[in-house]
């Protein structure tokens, strides 16, 4: 309610004006299904229990403009509205709308300080074995088949498959042998590949050539089988495409198994970039402003956080939001990334980078390349020992610095250089501003100044618990990756919602949990015991 007082119409319904088409039975007015479904995300709720409180709570029809006596609508409009924002390529539409809004009214603006993390979600589908991907792929596909071409398909099949498909494909139900088990592979191969033949001929229904579930249905039995000569022959493990990863459900076709440090998964993961205004305003004793999430950014698991910083950069310049730091972990940070976000969009990127892994640098006594001297004009290296190198040329995307075999034969530091009995040292180096930049962080980042600095990064660890444990952001609600990125983005809305009314009644922030054990420290015979 007190929302709705500040922020007045948040959404409108020209705001949704593409999604619905201009002819046709009226629709239910677009920026209340909003206003709803950010108010479900904010209490957790389903489709029907939002519903019910749209009929049956007094805060909420106030929040909608309602009368008492309206009696609201069906819970499944809202399913329609998210499928209307997931088809019409707009899953961030609320959340730009939103930052608009926080735009005009002062909390939110271009420069200063955001912070990116990500955490991994949970698909709303098991992960299978291989044997049980296989074979409730071809499960999925036989009952499509049925409600779509129920003629055509029984003229492929025999009594056997009924035996065979009629029931979930599990672990318990699997023959325990492993020979019976690779039999039971070879014959679900050979029946997919039978129907993916029939498919291929003349007399084949045109409208099932390009049903999703038969492209599914090839893609798994490429990563699962061996198909050469015209034979399904069960691989070891599945094949993994360059471009794709495995799949592991025909359920959800587009979740992924990640894996980061002791945790794995199957799903995606999502990252979010938040402002740091809170802890700048209370140190310059300003009036606090909303720390509120300006971009979300969801991908399937195997994406490697790295990959991710410059599409956030991206994102963030088109919402005219880009930040004078933006500050991250290690995944997110490379050398290339240290120059680029600089050169294109002005944003010094705050991380420590990975130290070199060379075994010179391991040694803590050998020569690894930042005891080189690299004159980038003349293209010549310069080693400890004062020898010049013989050859320097381009490597891919590296450059290649090779030290003549004689020189480094004769040298009494050999041992600490270079174990190559065939060669001189060679150095592999990124482009000069790359190089340089890499260097340059390696050495700031064992300042007490930068880790003063990356210290702000600890706060979007709170963001990661309030979404998880708040807003059950770690389990996907919905199958595929488009879907899940609603979720995620409405999530977002609902956190920075539920942040500008912290403000608006300042509600103080909740401080770090810590154990009774670490605030034993704090204790004073502990600090007596300390100074003495």
């Amino acid at each position: 309610m007190r929302l709705r007082d500040e922020l007045g119409e948040l959404y409108q319904d020209e705001h949704f004006v593409s999604l619905y088409p201009i002819e046709g039975q009226p629709a239910y007015q677009a920026w209340r299904l909003a206003i709803v479904t950010v108010l479900q995300y904010a209490e957790g709720l389903t489709d029907r229990q939002a519903a019910n409180a749209v009929r049956e709570r007094i805060d909420w029809k106030y929040a909608l403009g309602l009368e008492l006596t309206n009696a609201g609508f069906d819970f499944s409009v809202l399913c329609e509205f998210r499928a209307r924002l997931v088809e019409s390529q707009q899953e961030t539409l609320l959340l730009d709308r939103l930052l608009e809004v926080c735009k005009e009214r002062g909390w939110l603006k271009a420069g200063g300080k955001q912070r990116t993390d990500s955490t991994h979600v949970l698909a709303r589908v098991r992960s299978l074995s291989n044997l049980e991907c296989v074979g409730e792929t071809l499960r999925a596909v036989l009952d499509d088949l049925a409600a779509l071409a129920p003629e055509w398909l029984v003229q492929h099949i025999t009594p056997e498959w009924f035996e065979r498909y009629s029931h979930r494909v599990e672990n318990y139900r699997l023959p325990k042998a492993e020979s019976q088990r690779t039999a039971l592979a070879q014959q679900i191969g050979a029946d997919g590949l039978h129907l993916l033949q029939a498919l291929e001929r003349p007399d084949a229904p045109e409208m099932l050539q390009n049903d999703a579930s038969i492209q599914l249905l090839r893609q798994v039995w490429q990563q699962y089988y061996d198909l050469a000569g015209g034979k399904a022959k069960w691989r070891a493990g599945p094949q993994e495409n360059a471009e794709e990863g495995i799949i592991r459900s025909p359920y959800d076709a587009e979740a992924r198994t990640g894996k980061k440090r002791e945790t794995t998964w199957l799903g995606y993961k999502v990252h979010l970039t938040e402002t740091c205004a809170l802890e700048m305003t209370e140190q310059a004793q300003e009036p606090v402003l909303p720390q509120l999430i300006t971009d979300v950014q969801t991908t399937v698991a195997n994406v490697q956080d790295v990959e991710m910083t410059q599409v956030i950069q991206e994102d963030l310049a088109h919402h005219d939001l880009v930040p004078d730091q933006q500050i991250v972990d290690t995944g997110y940070v490379d050398a290339e990334l240290l120059v680029s976000s600089q050169q294109r969009y002005g944003i010094t990127l705050v991380g420590p980078v990975l130290a070199d892994n060379s075994w010179q640098a391991k040694a803590n006594k050998g020569f690894d390349v930042a005891h080189f001297q690299l004159d980038w004009q003349a293209e010549l290296a310069t080693c400890p020992q004062g020898q010049s190198s013989a050859r320097w040329s381009l490597a891919g995307e590296r450059i290649e610095v090779v030290f003549a075999r004689e020189v480094c034969a004769t040298c009494p530091l050999r041992k600490d250089c270079t174990k190559s009995a065939t060669t001189g040292r060679v150095l592999h180096v990124r482009p000069q501003a790359a190089h340089e930049a890499l260097q340059a962080r390696r050495h700031e980042q064992e300042t007490p100044a930068f880790r003063q600095t990356y210290q702000t990064r600890a706060g979007i660890e709170g963001t990661l618990s309030q979404s998880v444990r708040g807003m059950g952001i770690r389990r996907a609600r919905y199958d595929g990756l488009h879907k899940t990125q609603l979720q995620h983005v409405v999530t977002a809305v609902a956190i920075n919602l539920v942040r500008i009314d912290a403000v608006l009644t300042n509600t103080p922030r909740g401080k770090t949990r810590q154990s009774t054990f670490m605030r034993l420290a704090l204790h004073p015979a502990w600090q007596s015991q300390e100074a003495a």
